[in-house]
């Protein structure tokens, strides 16, 4: 029972890990701003058809908002008027009046308070008085739409395959049924579970294997999706019988892993922050939730986590491997140069792993695409 409890006591950290990166991400607005601008002497580029004005609207995403006035829709902070004196200087809302502002020859873009560009760089200066403004955060702009990536920020963990030992698990179903959905009764077989305690089923996924310095394969992380909650109505030694209250996207299955329930803190908020502490060689090694190629809106897994230097925000160039061809006049084998075909943004991590969402692809994104700072392309 105490190696069960261990073994719940890590799986519960793996989550509050998850809650601190984006904890610190979402303070990180201000911080990001300065320090690109520090290495990004030269100003971002605005694209030759960004609006003068703009009005956000329902529906609206950040990097939807910030590839309408820059070519490059990363560098937003650096041209981003936040007012120091409002709590959350960086939330835009629908019906907000956006104007593209200039300073000193550097673009600035902030939200119009009825004085124009005039108070706009005023208030980004930080001498005024700040203005009362009550708004729900669950109407600000997202800077990548919540609800197509709120399964893997929800209802998905990444752990290391040792986590596992000794996790009770779904020994049968009543009435012998194959499969059980929800107001079904199952039966869970493990210690250390609590009569009267609510409980998250997961299912194991394919595992995530890596290759060591001598090229050998090992398995590195083990992929869990949660496929229900319930609770715990009676225990008999070491088999308990469990109802299920909820499922989500299928049923339970015998083998499924009975594990605690916790909140992920669900974020609102990423801000792009820098790439340049990542260990090399980062690649994206599945596409989640399909077998075949990624595009914009897919979400992704990069080879690379929190001990690789990833962060929360981070936001890659995705490059395609290029093919090799035969030079039809010398018959050697080439290699064609690798293809920039997107960008992808970190919105969860984990040791060896992290999420990534597609903000856009030119061509669809396969497995084994290259990581790559998108400052590069300057």
């Amino acid at each position: 029972m105490t190696k069960v409890l261990h073994n719940q006591a890590n799986i519960k950290t793996i989550f509050k890990r998850g809650a601190l990166a984006v904890a610190l991400c979402m303070g990180l607005g201000l911080g990001v701003a300065v320090e690109t601008q520090a290495k990004n002497p030269t100003p971002p580029s605005l694209r030759a058809d960004a609006p003068n004005v703009y009005i956000v609207k329902k529906g609206d995403t950040l990097w939807d908002i910030s590839g309408r006035f820059l070519d490059k829709p990363w560098r937003w902070p650096e041209i981003w008027a936040s007012n120091k004196h409002v709590r959350n200087p960086h939330l835009i809302y629908p019906g907000d009046r956006l104007l593209l502002c200039t300073v000193d020859g550097r673009p600035l873009i902030g939200r119009d308070e009825g004085d124009g560009c005039e108070g706009i760089i005023r208030r980004a200066g930080g001498n005024t008085q700040a203005q009362i403004r009550v708004e729900s955060l669950h109407n600000a702009i997202p800077v990548i739409p919540l609800d197509e990536i709120r399964h893997w920020l929800e209802r998905s963990i990444v752990i290391s395959p040792n986590t596992l030992e000794n996790v009770p698990y779904v020994l049968g179903m009543t009435e012998q049924h194959v499969l059980a959905a929800e107001g079904d009764r199952i039966y869970i077989r493990g210690n250390g579970v609590q009569l009267g305690q609510a409980y998250a089923i997961y299912r194991q996924g394919d595992p995530y294997k890596f290759k060591d310095a001598e090229g050998k394969e090992y398995v590195a992380a083990l992929e869990l999706s949660q496929v229900a909650t319930g609770m715990v109505t009676q225990v008999d030694n070491d088999i308990s019988t469990y109802e299920i209250k909820q499922t989500y996207k299928g049923e339970v299955r015998k083998g499924d892993l009975l594990l605690p329930i916790y909140d992920p803190m669900l974020p609102t908020l990423f801000y792009p922050v820098p790439v340049d502490q990542v260990s090399d060689g980062g690649q994206v090694i599945r596409v989640l939730g399909s077998i075949g190629t990624a595009g914009k809106h897919s979400v992704v897994a990069i080879n690379r986590g929190l001990q690789d230097g990833a962060t929360v925000g981070q936001v890659f160039a995705l490059d395609q491997l290029g093919e090799t061809t035969v030079d039809p006049k010398t018959k050697e084998n080439v290699k064609l140069p690798n293809q920039r075909v997107g960008h992808a943004l970190v919105f969860r991590t984990f040791d060896q792993v992290s999420y990534a969402y597609i903000l856009d692809s030119s061509m669809p994104i396969k497995t084994g695409a290259i990581l790559a700072a998108p400052l590069s392309e300057e």
